[in-house]
């Protein structure tokens, strides 16, 4: 039974931590757009697709395809 208990509060744990972990990416894209990347129209338009997919994924608390998906928008960017 505890272990049953660990697991869930971990599980939980995890989550929240990617529901914060979206909000720090979509504004990390913000700066880096906002600075005006030297990016070919192909690009700009995956990051920008890519960001509005992490942002509404976030909404719908679909958190790990959030960050999966804002992290494509950031190795176009070459954000760490």
């Amino acid at each position: 039974m505890k272990r049953i208990v660990l697991s869930v509060a971990l599980a939980l744990a995890s989550a929240s931590a990617f529901a914060f972990h979206c909000p720090k990416d979509m504004k990390q894209i913000d700066a880096a757009l906002a600075k005006k990347p030297a990016l070919s129209m192909e690009q700009m338009s995956e990051v920008k697709k890519y960001r509005a997919e992490g942002e509404t994924l976030h909404k719908a608390g679909k958190h790990q395809e959030s960050v999966d998906a804002l992290a494509k928008a950031m190795k176009i960017l070459n954000i760490q």
